[in-house]
């Protein structure tokens, strides 16, 4: 299978050469010096996720170099690539290629420790949010930046209620989500003294684990922005497949914020994104579990 013009071009530029030979399954990429690559080309209403997923890796490659795959190239097939007429402005996108493996209990553990002591001391000078915006899944996060972590969360959720109210449906949860903001988010969230710290933003474990070829740990599909590095740790509980050793280490690094009886319940609460964000995505039973969330957080926090 040929490579993609754009995508030969890219890895030249990368590997400083003038020629090179390529095998490909896309969208991997293998070039003659040996090194892979991961490689896509989208549509044009694509654009703004290809942008996202690039100004992700790269604000992650310099918190925690190698934790992620690097980005090589990210931008639009120009007439000098194009194929034919209607490739042009179409977004390519070029990263490193990991051979990726299940986590073990050590390697959780210095996945923990890498999180803790590395992207998530990487802070922002900006406030809370992101510079562009960044996807959840095919959910766009309408970052932008804030001066709190209040009013950076709030936003998250507001964003995720509007795309369920567009629908249609779910009136009973979306009312209920305007509770939250209104009762749950300024209580848990109001008087939390944190930084706004590099988050990977959907880490599960679909995108974790280990470089088999060195042994490291790895993460990947970002959707990355500048946050409470508590609520890095919410998706990872629900889907489960990361080992409780992580989340033992990972505290040992960067204990809970204070106050600390209250752990659980932000952990709900950030819990709760994802559960909407689901919904937004697939609708079912997500639905019920995140009402379940919202009913024991409004407990929590009667009128």
């Amino acid at each position: 299978m040929n490579v993609h013009p754009v995508i030969v071009r890219a890895i030249k530029r990368h590997e400083g050469v003038v020629d090179v030979d390529f095998h490909t399954s896309e969208p991997f990429v293998r070039s003659s010096s040996g090194k892979s690559y991961f490689a896509k080309i989208g549509s044009m209403s694509e654009k703004e996720q290809f942008v996202g997923e690039a100004e992700a890796l790269k604000a992650m490659h310099i918190a925690a170099p190698g934790l992620a795959p690097e980005l090589i190239e990210c931008g639009d097939i120009d007439e000098e690539t194009s194929e034919h007429p209607a490739e042009i402005g179409k977004p390519y996108f070029v990263s490193e290629y990991r051979n990726i493996g299940s986590l073990t209990d050590s390697t959780a553990k210095k996945l923990a420790k890498r999180l803790a002591t590395e992207l998530h001391a990487y802070k922002s000078t900006k406030g809370f949010g992101f510079a562009v915006p960044t996807f959840c899944g095919r959910t766009k996060q309408n970052n932008g930046w804030y001066n709190s972590w209040e009013e950076c969360f709030d936003a998250l959720i507001g964003g995720l209620l509007d795309k369920l109210k567009a629908t249609g449906g779910y009136s009973e949860l979306c009312n209920e989500g305007e509770q939250v903001r209104k009762r749950v988010i300024p209580a848990l969230l109001g008087s939390v003294v944190i930084e706004p710290v590099l988050l990977h933003g959907d880490l599960w474990s679909g995108n974790v684990g280990v470089d088999t070829d060195t042994g490291e740990p790895v993460i990947y599909d970002p959707s990355a922005y500048f946050g409470h590095n508590e609520a890095d740790l919410a998706i990872a509980r629900i889907f489960g497949g990361i080992p409780k050793s992580f989340f033992t280490a990972y505290h040992q690094y960067l204990p809970k914020t204070e106050p600390g009886d209250q752990y659980e319940l932000r952990g709900d609460l950030y819990e709760l994104y994802h559960y909407l964000n689901h919904t937004v995505l697939f609708g079912g039973g997500y639905a019920s579990s995140a009402r379940a969330k919202m009913n024991k957080l409004l407990k929590a926090f009667p009128q």
